[in-house]
């Protein structure tokens, strides 16, 4: 059977992506339930690079307001003497004054790079900035903790499309936008008759046949756990409320995956940036209260870890329209019920001394990802990282 052109292209980017994506998931058995063991990282990431000056606000640095006399924030809610937040993040708040959230300022890497592409790259790989890998720091965990599982450790990422952080040598995680229309896409008849009637000996061919059969199967486990134990909680609307939400009806299936990853944007506020950062951070707000309470009604909060990042800050001054431009450091939110050192983990950005304008970071991101896995997905981050520099104490 030939494969013409516009017939796979009106499939949908959907079914085409996850055609040409390598399998990781199988539809196997698993416990019906997640082992207490198994904590669970729910990634989310800020595309575009958000100002984390307006976001922890410094209450009493001067050289903030003076720096930013069009778009300072005057009404952030306090969250110490010196530290307030973003006023489009009450929930946050909450959290702070309920030990549930930890804040890590100054976060970058050495010699940083203002491109989007680039430093997002950098984030993913978890490489230095010099330094091009094809790898993500994910995938690199797949690779070390799957590498000959009989059920493998899963990560899912809820998009069309895999990121480089979720990119292996050997494994990969797969990637979905919404369940039922995957599962719907890949059923449909020109797939199914596809794969039915292939018969090629050639190789490469025959491994994407295989890996659409395994596509097929995948997109009908998927489905299947996704309706195993649905939420009825109340989520928002939006785009990340729906994906919360699904991510939120996965982690309570035994589906026992451990990396899910998401992602809203954009956070690319050149221009006025009070009214864009507003809105996603109010959306932001929304979504997760509701994943956090939907984990805290079915007793998972103390195993879901979920942490944000940016792939870069913005300048200490703002521009012409009301906005800031790519900068370097930025704060990093880790939410949970299992930290073990709540709220502001260490010193506000020093605006005082600066790199031609922009923040100095104080705190490496690999560091952070040692952290997480080998605290938190208790793996081995020198394996995995290269990185033999120490961890944090907070989880």
């Amino acid at each position: 059977m030939i494969i013409k052109r516009r017939d796979f292209l009106k499939t949908g980017t959907l079914a085409a992506a996850s055609l040409m994506l390598p399998n990781f998931l199988k539809a196997f058995s698993l416990p019906e339930s997640l082992a207490k063991e198994n904590k669970i990282l729910v990634v989310l990431q800020f595309s575009g690079g958000n100002d984390g000056l307006n976001t922890i606000i410094p209450l009493k640095n001067d050289i903030y307001f003076k720096e930013r006399q069009g778009i300072s924030i005057k009404n952030a809610l306090n969250l110490t003497d010196e530290a307030g937040i973003n006023p489009a993040l009450p929930f946050f708040k909450e959290l702070y004054d309920n030990g549930e959230i930890s804040v890590l300022n100054n976060v970058g890497y050495p010699e940083p790079n203002k491109s989007h592409f680039r430093s997002m790259d950098i984030w993913q790989s978890a490489s230095n900035s010099s330094e091009f890998l094809e790898t993500g720091w994910v995938g690199r965990y797949l690779d070390e903790e799957c590498y000959n599982c009989t059920h493998p450790t899963q990560a899912l990422e809820v998009d069309d499309m895999l990121s480089l952080a979720m990119k292996g040598n050997t494994k990969k995680a797969f990637a979905f936008k919404d369940p039922k229309r995957l599962y719907e896409t890949s059923n449909e008849q020109y797939f199914k008759s596809l794969y039915d009637n292939h018969h090629h000996d050639h190789e490469t061919v025959d491994y994407l046949y295989q890996t659409l059969g395994e596509t097929i199967d995948n997109a009908s486990y998927i489905f299947e756990k996704s309706k195993a134990k649905s939420t009825d909680s109340p989520y928002p609307s939006s785009k990340l409320g729906k994906d919360f939400k699904t991510i939120s009806s996965l982690i309570k299936s035994d589906i026992n995956t451990k990396v899910y990853y998401l992602e809203i944007g954009s956070f690319d506020t050149h221009v006025n940036q009070n009214q864009r950062q507003e809105k996603l951070f109010s959306e932001i707000n929304d979504a997760v209260q509701s994943f956090v309470a939907d984990m805290k009604a079915n007793n998972l909060f103390n195993d879901v870890m979920l942490m944000t990042f940016s792939e870069f800050g913005r300048r200490v001054s703002q521009n012409a329209s009301k906005g800031t431009d790519h900068g370097t450091a930025n704060q990093m939110f880790f939410i949970s019920g299992g930290l073990k050192k709540k709220g502001i983990l260490n010193a506000l950005p020093d605006l005082q001394n600066l790199n031609d304008g922009d923040l100095i970071y104080t705190e490496d991101f690999r560091k952070v990802y040692a952290t997480i896995l080998k605290n938190w997905l208790k793996a081995d981050s020198s394996k995995i990282l290269g990185w033999k520099n120490g961890v944090y104490d907070f989880i």
